[in-house]
């Protein structure tokens, strides 16, 4: 029991302190405030003298360079090749295919009748009665909550 409480000490004890620290650091601080109400009164600042704006001389104007022509090189046309003739493919002598012999109609063969298998009843199972739930009585829908309706006051000035 010793140990349970000294356990729990030991841990509250850091949570106390951090939530102390927190709720000292966001009490804001209001010492000079009313210095700050105040309207302070600042000495004036001398304005300077204003400067006369220097003139920059007006520099002689050069005229643009002209880029010198180059002169038009005539295209080479390419020399025109012979015409050459395309050669022929060689005919290659027609070959007759032999002509298959004609088949009569291939016959199935018949095979042997099976027998017929017959199969014994299989015993019929008793009908297993359907499951009905019991009916849940109907419960009343809640009514909702009438709120009552709330308009906003007008004030002064707003439109």
């Amino acid at each position: 029991m010793a140990l349970k409480k000294s356990l729990s000490a030991s841990l509250l004890s850091p949570f106390l302190i951090i939530c102390l620290l927190i709720a000292l650091l966001s009490v804001p601080v209001s010492v000079g405030a009313r210095r700050l109400l105040e309207d302070p009164k600042l000495p004036e600042i001398p304005k300077l003298p204003e400067l006369p704006k220097p003139e920059m001389p007006n520099l002689p104007e050069f005229p643009k360079p002209e880029l010198p022509k180059i002169p038009e090189i005539p295209k080479p046309e390419l020399p025109k090749l012979p015409e050459i003739p395309k050669p022929e493919m060689p005919k290659l002598p027609e070959i007759h295919m032999p002509e298959l012999p004609k088949f009569s109609e291939i016959q199935k063969p018949e095979f042997p009748k099976m027998p017929e298998i017959h199969m014994p009843e299989l015993p019929k199972l008793p009908e297993v009665p359907k499951f009905e739930a019991p009916k849940l009585p109907e419960l009343p829908k809640p009514e909702e909550a009438k709120v009552p309706a709330f308009t906003m006051p007008k004030f002064p000035g707003s439109h």
